[in-house]
């Protein structure tokens, strides 16, 4: 289990798990552009093929209230955070009196067992990762997933895989706020400027943005309009540490 750092940073104080693995640097270095000074990972969507998994819950759930979520609530809820998406979910099923704190203790129970049973990486981000290791670059999960859900994803993701770890129920603002990237940034003692981050989400893209990362988007379930200071690309296949160093010197 990862220790558990407490931050301040003036706006409240957050929980984030630290794991304190820094990786050796190789000598020769891969890459004709300076290197990031870190790459920030999301995880929902970006590293695991979840959100499917997400429709699963979410659907299950607006059929117990007696309803059925539309996909444009769907759409809504992606990269968003627990406590909006369950008001998201009632308010799409007409029942906003509904308690978000009961709705999202059921959504939890349900996406932690299909988490056990059904993560599966998404295309070229198993190798990407990797190759991010291999160079000695340090990495961080920024993810909106509450800390029990990211705890059962670590087990596919790789305790070994990350340098820090940041989770939404962590931070006192989550995404779309810079907050849980700037996080990040402090836990692995980088300057934010230098490091890229990587999002498939509306909600994430304005969060790293924010902050003030470079930002490489990998639309999966919502497409992602163009952005100045974002590069898209369909597939994480296409992506690899010569794209990354890049994306710093535009």
């Amino acid at each position: 289990m990862p220790q558990v750092t407490s931050i301040g940073d003036g706006a409240g104080r957050a929980r984030v798990g630290w794991q304190d693995r820094r990786v050796r640097v190789p000598k020769e270095a891969p890459l004709n552009s300076p290197r990031p000074a870190a790459v920030l990972f999301d995880m929902d969507g970006t590293l695991v093929d979840s959100e499917k998994l997400w429709d699963v819950a979410l659907q299950e759930l607006a059929a117990v209230y007696g309803g059925t979520l539309s996909a444009a609530a769907r759409r809504a809820i992606v990269g968003t955070g627990m406590a909006d998406a369950m008001r998201i979910v009632h308010d799409d099923l007409g029942q906003p009196e509904r308690d978000p704190q009961a709705s999202a203790d059921w959504i939890s129970a349900r996406i932690l067992d299909l988490f056990r049973t059904g993560l599966r990486w998404r295309p070229g981000a198993l190798a990407l990762l990797r190759a991010v290791r291999t160079a000695g670059i340090p990495t961080a999960l920024v993810t909106s997933s509450g800390r029990p859900l990211v705890e059962v994803a670590l087990d596919t993701l790789g305790r070994d895989s990350f340098d820090a770890v940041v989770c939404g129920d962590e931070v006192g603002d989550p995404k779309p706020h810079p907050e849980p990237y700037l996080t990040a940034a402090r836990l692995l003692d980088v300057p934010i400027e230098r490091c890229v981050a990587i999002e498939d989400s509306p909600t994430g893209v304005a969060s790293a943005l924010a902050a003030g990362a470079a930002v490489l988007a990998v639309p999966a379930e919502v497409p992602l309009p163009a952005t100045d200071g974002v590069h898209q690309v369909e597939s994480l296949t296409s992506a690899d540490l010569e794209l990354l160093a890049a994306l710093l010197n535009r």
